[in-house]
């Protein structure tokens, strides 16, 4: 019987690359496995097909000899030709290649997993922020035994070989025609079997405690940042492998400045007089105190920029602005005299073109005037 092509089987063309031909192979692979048809004859056949197909269509070398002469490359007699077209015996391979662990067949790796990494939120001024700070923090953490150093042993014992996988991690299982490989059960995956453990770790090398670390907040970090300290998390079994520490950035509220970006925002009362006549004011920042020129006849809710007052930028050498709004604050707890004062200007004002002296007014009332006229048609 005549055999398929073996771009047929996979469906591909002949210039396909290496990821059409994993692709395609990954679809049928899965289409007509086995294990989703036990029993069925005519896919298990397929399979075995597809399989090799891929395996020789993904192996430059076989794939330059197929294309070159096919099925037929077999029926030349040279040694090199039918050496390089033999198709493997272990499917275990090609498969996990493709699939990695989606039908339980992994590479083993014989390094440790990575620690859990830790979180830890540090609260910190608007101040520490303008010239970055140190902070000294406490953690809980799981490091290294501190009596076995890791090992797991008592002292004077060492680690035995697993005897179940002789050291390798794994254990290998025919599965059908095919060769699973899972974590040894006996030593789960560490190689090693402890028969006299450690009296703190009881074996597992890690053990719980109080770590104090130094943590550098930088210039210009903002609220919800972190701070990543790489290798300061917990650690894995027998000390190895130790995750991260994650600093989150929590800024105290300030009972003068809000924070926008780069930008701080504050809030100013102005006397009625200052506003009125215009003046000099003293006006806190975080680089320490200037003075803010109020012109004449400024209104409530004004907003003035000072450049360069805010915060620096994190990465780049600029600052942001500090941004003052102002708002007029009204005479209180006035004695008579004082009040009698206002009254006369009130009249001064009242009798001297109001409409001069208050546009605003002016203007809002003649749209007042507009709204009750609608409302009369």
């Amino acid at each position: 019987m005549k055999k398929k092509d073996y771009y047929q089987i996979l469906g591909i063309s002949k210039n396909a690359n290496k990821s059409d031909i994993k692709k395609s192979y990954r679809k049928l692979a899965i289409k007509y496995h086995p294990d989703r048809n036990q029993g069925n004859k005519i896919f298990e056949e397929k399979f075995k097909e597809i399989k090799e197909a891929y395996e020789i269509l993904i192996d430059d070398k076989k794939r330059s000899l197929y294309d070159k002469y096919g099925h037929n490359v077999n029926n030349i007699n040279d040694n090199e030709f039918t050496s390089e077209f033999t198709t493997s015996g272990d499917f275990s391979d090609i498969f996990g290649d493709v699939f990695g662990d989606i039908f339980g067949v992994k590479k083993k790796s014989k390094s440790y997993k990575k620690g859990s990494d830790i979180e830890y939120n540090l609260y910190i001024n608007l101040e520490d922020v303008l010239n970055g700070v140190s902070k000294s923090i406490k953690i809980n953490v799981i490091q290294k035994c501190s009596l076995c150093y890791g090992s797991g042993c008592r002292s004077g014992f060492k680690k035995n070989i697993c005897n179940v996988c002789r050291g390798t991690g794994n254990l290998k299982i025919k599965q059908g025609f095919f060769t699973v490989q899972q974590t040894c059960p006996n030593c789960n995956g560490y190689c090693y079997i402890i028969n006299n453990p450690c009296y703190i770790c009881k074996g597992e090398g890690i053990e719980k405690c109080v770590k104090d670390i130094v943590v550098k907040v930088p210039i210009g970090i903002d609220d919800g940042d972190k701070i990543r300290l790489i290798g300061k998390g917990n650690c894995s079994n027998y000390g190895k492998n130790p995750g991260d520490l994650y600093i989150c950035i929590k800024i105290n509220k300030h009972n003068i400045f809000k924070r926008k970006g780069n930008d701080l925002y504050c809030n100013i009362p102005i006397s009625f007089f200052m506003a009125t006549l215009g003046g000099e004011l003293k006006v806190p920042t975080l680089l320490g105190n200037v003075i803010l020129k109020i012109p004449c006849e400024t209104q409530t809710g004004t907003m003035f920029k000072i450049k360069n007052r805010g915060i620096k930028h994190l990465k780049r050498n600029l600052w942001g602005d500090l941004y003052c709004k102002v708002y007029i604050e009204t005479p209180v707890n006035l004695n008579k005299y004082q009040k009698k004062i206002l009254y006369d200007l009130s009249l001064s004002l009242s009798n001297n073109n109001s409409e001069v002296n208050n546009p605003k007014s002016k203007s809002f009332f003649e749209k007042v005037k507009v709204f009750f006229k609608n409302l009369t048609r």
